[in-house]
């Protein structure tokens, strides 16, 4: 259950573009608030081949927020889009993650960017 509190700190917008999933993050994520994007980030949704995440707007991240969106890169390319604030590229960079996710400049360079397959 969300507080109002978790509701004013974070927020989630979701578009689906073709088989992309658009997902455009704000504020802070930590386990009180990841509802939302675990909605937005569920690896099982039909027809979503990629998922682009704009994460300009992000100030925080928790490891449970982070697991979040981690799931749907099992299987499919998981692009960060826009400047990764430094807080996000810090906790990346320390857990690994870095190395899971592609990025991109914009959302539209992340719908198109070309990802290599996994082996």
């Amino acid at each position: 259950m969300e507080t109002d509190g978790a509701r004013a700190r974070s927020s989630v917008e979701t578009r689906t573009d073709g088989e992309v999933r658009v997902v455009v993050m704000a504020g802070e994520f930590d386990m009180d608030s990841v509802g939302p994007l675990r909605t937005a980030m569920d690896p099982t949704v039909p027809g979503i081949a990629r998922f682009v995440v704009d994460v300009t707007g992000v100030t925080f991240v928790d490891s449970t927020a982070l697991s979040v969106l981690l799931q749907p890169a099992l299987d499919r390319p998981v692009i960060l889009a826009g400047t990764v604030p430094p807080r996000l590229a810090r906790v990346l960079e320390l857990t690994g993650a870095d190395l899971v996710f592609g990025t991109a400049p914009s959302v539209d360079a992340g719908k198109a960017v070309i990802v290599p397959p996994r082996h």
